[in-house]
């Protein structure tokens, strides 16, 4: 045997075998964590830790796919911040990202383990609220503009949202239902801001 190879083994202690198989189990280890931690930087958005726009369309499928079959009812709800270009100009991006990530904390604390929350784009949300029928979903979301208007970094710099709510009905695809909640929004944003509409 090579002498460098016999020195190496030596190194490993009387029972080699046992303590190579633990360097392996080590390595499974670290790679498990290294997985976990790509799996989940993968599903979420950076700025704000909430799950990012392909997360969120793969989830929507799949509880489409669900409400389809009937097994389901199912609400889709979209938030946006009122005049976001605005309070860039004023306050600076930094800070902007500040109040995307406090809405963010907000939004988390208040929803369900069962919803699904992403930042779908810039300063818009998308929230997947399953098993949720429209009368449910108004009482969630106006837990949730409470929570809003009541957070004090927000208040104090008087960030607003506005909001559209929808329930899945026969026939929706996800483009169709997407386009509708984006309705609703559109018709709280010309109705004023700073408010949250449903729509059958």
């Amino acid at each position: 045997m090579d002498r460098k190879l016999k020195k190496k083994l030596s190194s490993l202690g009387t029972n080699p075998k046992e303590r190579i198989e633990e360097l392996f189990g080590e390595v499974n280890q670290h790679q498990k964590k290294y997985l976990s931690l790509l799996y989940e930087l993968a599903i979420h958005d950076i700025k704000t830790g909430l799950y990012n726009n392909l997360f969120f369309e793969n989830i929507l499928e799949m509880e489409m796919e669900k409400a389809q079959r009937g097994k389901q009812r199912l609400s889709l709800f979209i938030i946006d911040v009122d005049f976001f270009k605005k309070v860039n100009d004023t306050h600076g991006h930094i800070k902007a990202d500040e109040f995307l990530a406090q809405l963010a904390r907000v939004l988390k604390k208040q929803l369900r383990a069962s919803d699904i929350a992403a930042r779908f784009w810039g300063e818009e949300f998308f929230i997947i609220l399953p098993e949720t029928n429209l009368q449910k979903a108004k009482k969630i979301t106006s837990r949730l503009r409470t929570a809003i208007g009541s957070d004090k970094l927000l208040g104090k710099y008087n960030i607003t949202v506005s909001g559209g709510l929808v329930e899945y009905k026969k026939g929706d695809t996800k483009k169709s239902i997407k386009e509708r909640a984006d309705k609703a929004l559109y018709k709280a944003k010309n109705t004023g801001r700073d408010k949250f509409v449903a729509i059958e």
